[in-house]
Order: C-alpha cells, then sequence, then structure tokens
C-alpha cells in the first residue's frame, strides 16, 4: 500500500515539496499544482514524481457542479473537466470532487439532496464530464458523503451501473458514510463490505477515524485524529492491501503539520500489524 495526505507547510518548488513529501514518509501524493499551473510548472512537478517513484492517487476538483448560481455551477463544471483534464495528463489514479450539493453551502445537507431529481443530474454530469475529456489513464471519482450521492457502498454501486462509463471508479471514503448507528457500532463489518461490494472499482481510498461523542443527543459521530477513534485501521490497511500494493491510502482533514506527521506513522503502525508493507521512496 502507498501512504499519502495533504502538505501542511508552503512550498514554491518541486525541490521543497519533496522534502515535505519525505518527512511525512508518503509514497503516493496529491498532484501539488492545479490545472492553472503553466505548462512547464506541471511538467517539472511531473518529472519530480517520476523521478522518486511516487504514485499520483488524486487530482482534487472540490467545487460544487450543483450550485444554484448558474455562473457558479458552470465554472464548477468547467472547472471539473479541466482537472479531470490534468489528471489524463499526469497519469493520476483518479480526479475526485463530490457529487454536489443543492444547498447554500457548497457540501450542506439538503433534502433534496436524496431526490431522483438530482440522482438523475449527479448521473448527467458524471457522464458529462467524462465525455468531455475521454480520459484513458486515469478516472473520474465521487468522494461519498453522509447527506449526498453517494452515500452507501450499494448507492455507489449503482451510481457505477447508471453512469455507464468505464473511466468513472471509485475513491472509498469509509468514514464519510458511516452516518448512523448501526453502522457505527459495527465499523468493521461495514468497512469489509464496502470493500467487498466495491474493491474491483476502487483506486483511492481517504484512510480517517470516527468517535461517537458521549451525552450529544441524539447522535454525534466526530472524525478524530487517527487512532483516536474507533476504527480498526490495521483493518483498513489489510483490505487496502488486498486491491494491490500500489493502492494509495491518504490522510486528511488534519489541522496542521504535526497532525499529519503523527497520523502517518499511525498509518504506518497499523499496516505493520496487518502485516502490510507501507512503500517507502
Amino acid at each position: 500500500m502507498r501512504l499519502g495526505g495533504s502538505i501542511m507547510k508552503p512550498y514554491d518548488s518541486p525541490a521543497q515539496w519533496l522534502a515535505l513529501v519525505k518527512e511525512y514518509g508518503y509514497s503516493a501524493v496529491s498532484f501539488p499544482v492545479d490545472s492553472s499551473a503553466p505548462a512547464q510548472v506541471r511538467r517539472d512537478y511531473l518529472q519530480c514524481i517520476r523521478d522518486s517513484g511516487l504514485v499520483i492517487g488524486e487530482v482534487g476538483i472540490w467545487k460544487n457542479v450543483m450550485a444554484r448560481d448558474e455562473k457558479e455551477r458552470q465554472a464548477a463544471i468547467d472547472y471539473s473537466v479541466r482537472q479531470l483534464e490534468l489528471a489524463e495528463e499526469v497519469g493520476a489514479n483518479c480526479c475526485v470532487n463530490i457529487s454536489g450539493s443543492v444547498s447554500a453551502v457548497w457540501d450542506g445537507y439538503h433534502p433534496d439532496n436524496a431526490s431522483r431529481a438530482v440522482y438523475d443530474r449527479v448521473v448527467e454530469l458524471s457522464r458529462q464530464i467524462i465525455d468531455r475529456v475521454k480520459p484513458t489513464r486515469t478516472s473520474y471519482t465521487l468522494e461519498p458523503m453522509p447527506w449526498m450521492v453517494p452515500e452507501s457502498p450499494e448507492e455507489y454501486l449503482q451510481l457505477i451501473r447508471d453512469v455507464d462509463r468505464s473511466a468513472f471508479r471509485v475513491h472509498l471514503d469509509y468514514c464519510n458514510m458511516i452516518n448512523s448507528l448501526d453502522r457505527y457500532r459495527d465499523a468493521s463489518g461495514f468497512i469489509r463490505h464496502c470493500f467487498e461490494l466495491l474493491g474491483g472499482y476502487i483506486v483511492s481510498i481517504h484512510a480517517k477515524d470516527v468517535l461517537l461523542r458521549n451525552g450529544a443527543l441524539p447522535l454525534v459521530i466526530e472524525e478524530v485524529q487517527p487512532g483516536e477513534g474507533s476504527i480498526d485501521l490495521a483493518l483498513v490497511c489489510a483490505e487496502a492491501e488486498k486491491l494491490g500494493e500500489d493502492i494509495p491510502v491518504f490522510v486528511e482533514h488534519l489541522p496542521d503539520h504535526a497532525s499529519y506527521l503523527a497520523a502517518a506513522e499511525t498509518m504506518r503502525e497499523a499496516a505493520r500489524r496487518a502485516g502490510v508493507i507501507c512503500k517507502a521512496i
């Protein structure tokens, strides 16, 4: 398995960026610049990545293609296309976004997110973005969310069938789908189920931890520092390794440099417990 995560310190050259990658001990990375970077800058970072034996696990989008405002919505769709083109250019495992929300908040809850009309729009937009690029080296993926499509492994599998494009694959974030007490109680069973149902389509994984906050009614499940919650991270490593030794597993959503250093070490220890080699560069 390949461990990756965010870079929390600034950098302005491939050499500075690579030094930080090595400090964290990552062997998988998100591409360090976006599609607006000059072509030579993109080439320089790509050469650095190739020379270092790193895997590009993700190119991120993180824009709301379902935004209420038409200009914002179209700009998000066009940016998604440019980012997918970048992922294709650099040979990333995937280009990843969330499906989007009709809420006023770009990633927020809205009851209509669960409607048939929104589901059909997610299918339509996924096809549109893929068809404008026609990627052959990368995949377009949607990170699962607790309150938008897809919010279960079953819904993700159905989405794959409905989008019906070979370049539409799975970015697995199991924690974002632990949105009920049943899934929290049997988180290990749920994680196994995710891998069993979607394993053949998974191209990148977010490895996170969650904890139920006692006394917070009716129910609060919070994302926490890896190792401080209830997730069996060794199980995550073992299931990831079954998909291939180069599968990227990312830590994310942490506040600072020290937290990422600690999370990376926690994941390496979890991999050791699982008998999994965490590749280094």
